[in-house]
């Protein structure tokens, strides 16, 4: 295509249409670049915390206990969606096991932790099926009043200690401080069972 400019003002009109393409191509691929380095952001932002995956709520089985009687804690795990954390018995060393620790005040004891057990399933990060907890489950802890125990209401401190994954990434390890309230009566006929529903045989 030919134009009626001079030869040296055409080829500056030239150069400056040139340059100005430039620039639009610079700005373009600036753009995406800071498009494709916005990704990883966003998605660091969707990552939850293990706080978020893991919602426990604590009830007693008797409401309340009495001084020289025995009654359990039952922690309810409600997991995520899409997420699981390792069980009690974990499928391998290097995992991180579900674990429950009471550190009950003067007055009161713990036994042993229940732990429920864990279902097989497969992932594609493990060559092998991992046992783990989905869904909601209940860890329970047996508590005794002793005779000294003191009346009315009574705090007992527990760490709820798991680590959360779902199928493309595990959580760092989380450990909750929870904090279980159980009121003590002073008369054997005060006490009274609670949530049944969480302390039958048929959930355990």
């Amino acid at each position: 295509m030919r134009t009626n400019l001079p030869p040296n003002l055409e080829g500056a009109s030239f150069r400056g249409a040139e340059q100005r393409m430039t620039r639009r191509s610079v700005s373009r691929f600036l753009g995406i670049v800071a498009a494709a380095l916005a990704l990883p952001l966003a998605s660091t932002s969707q990552v939850p915390s293990g706080r978020d995956v893991v919602k426990p709520e604590i009830y007693a089985s008797m409401e309340p206990a009495t001084r020289g009687g025995s009654f359990e804690l039952a922690v309810v795990m409600k997991i995520r969606p899409g997420f699981h954390v390792n069980a009690r018995e974990k499928s391998e060393e290097y995992l991180i096991a579900t674990d429950l620790k009471a550190q009950p005040p003067s007055g009161l004891t713990a036994g042993e932790v229940a732990y429920p057990k864990g279902k097989l399933e497969t992932f594609t990060f493990s060559k092998k099926p991992l046992n783990v907890y989905q869904g909601t489950v209940i860890l329970r802890v047996p508590i005794s009043a002793l005779a000294n125990a003191s009346i009315g209401e009574q705090h007992i401190p527990l760490k709820l200690r798991y680590q959360a994954c779902s199928t493309e990434l595990c959580l760092p390890p989380t450990t909750l401080p929870l904090d279980a309230v159980v009121n003590i009566a002073a008369s054997a006929s005060a006490a009274k069972p609670a949530h049944q529903e969480l302390f039958s045989p048929k959930q355990r």
